[in-house]
């Protein structure tokens, strides 16, 4: 199997985990996105079943409700040939009493190489990454960070455009309560992109400008600015309020519809992560459309998550051969 080990400036993969895209630089998520494109090149001619990860286990540990994520990280694990072991809270011990930590002690004592982790409180991957000898991976930590979700949305982007630097990119929607938000506009401002955050005033975070983006509450006054619109879902379950009067009214105002796409870009991308609430966020007209690249997201998913299981693994291995050489060194 050809491999991308490195991107045009020669970067190598370095981290144990990837937690988020924050603390990743741009060469490092172009790295990413790189070792995507030759897994997606390899799908394209036939071979969907490589051996990279074989040997190797890899735990889905998800706290909360997941279908898309969790269903792409298992068969990203499976294409590549490790053994997965599926995790769900509800019929856990941890409806006994079992700690967070215990749990995830205890898969890793089953011999997991890798941890891939959901959970409702920003910051868990973190924890856990400090307290594991395996390999964590953010599948998303309360409303901090869903770090493949960025890359997925911003390899979609890129091979559209084959760019990404230059480009208008809006957020659209629950900015406030959106870990793919944060994701994104990391991952977008570093490849070069300019980002705008749009939505009612109360769903916009304080000081976000600090961010790098733009802020807007006027979505028709952005539309002709925008190469790609990303529209994100309103996040009922995270919300502890009403931060606007009615559903009716959000979609009036920001909802994507037909009328808003003929005043848009000709070649406007629309994305949505999933799951989506059509008649609120967009339309069918709009999600079914020509500019919708929505199920190109989620087939670009499973090929994020490849290449960040498979990078992780790589750099595991790297630290195993260094702690044997110098242990025979030791000795």
């Amino acid at each position: 199997m050809t491999t991308v080990t490195a991107s045009a400036s020669g970067v190598r993969w370095t981290k144990k985990h990837l937690l988020g895209l924050e603390e990743l630089s741009a060469d490092e998520i172009s790295l990413i996105l790189d070792q995507a494109a030759e897994f997606k090149r390899l799908a394209a001619e036939g071979e969907t079943k490589l051996a990279a990860l074989k040997g190797t286990v890899v735990a889905n540990l998800f706290f909360e409700p997941s279908t898309r994520t969790r269903t792409s990280f298992s068969l990203a694990a499976k294409r590549l040939s490790a053994d997965t072991v599926d995790f769900t809270a509800s019929t856990s011990s941890l409806s006994k009493g079992e700690t967070f930590y215990d749990t995830a002690q205890n898969i890793e004592a089953m011999g997991v190489d890798q941890v891939v982790v959901r959970h409702s409180t920003s910051g868990a991957p973190h924890l856990l990454s400090k307290l594991l000898k395996a390999s964590v991976l953010n599948a998303g930590d309360g409303t901090h960070e869903h770090p493949t979700q960025g890359l997925l949305d911003i390899f979609t982007i890129r091979e559209r455009r084959q760019k990404i630097a230059g480009l208008t990119v809006a957020l659209v929607g629950d900015i406030l309560h959106s870990r793919v938000a944060r994701s994104n506009i990391w991952g977008l401002k570093k490849l070069g992109a300019r980002v705008i955050v749009c939505g009612p005033s109360t769903l916009i975070p304080e000081h976000v400008e600090r961010l790098g983006v733009e802020v807007s509450n006027n979505l028709d006054e952005i539309l002709g600015q925008c190469d790609c619109i990303n529209l994100l879902r309103i996040q009922f379950e995270r919300q502890r309020s009403a931060f606007f009067p009615s559903i009716r009214e959000y979609a009036h105002f920001f909802g994507m519809n037909g009328d808003r796409i003929r005043r848009s870009k000709s070649d406007v991308l629309i994305l949505a992560p999933g799951p989506i609430n059509r008649g609120v966020e967009i339309t069918p007209e709009v999600a079914d459309g020509p500019h919708s690249v929505i199920l190109d997201q989620v087939t670009n998913g499973l090929m994020i998550r490849m290449a960040c299981l498979y990078l992780l693994h790589n750099r595991r291995n790297e630290l195993g051969s260094s702690s044997a050489e110098r242990g025979l060194t030791e000795s």
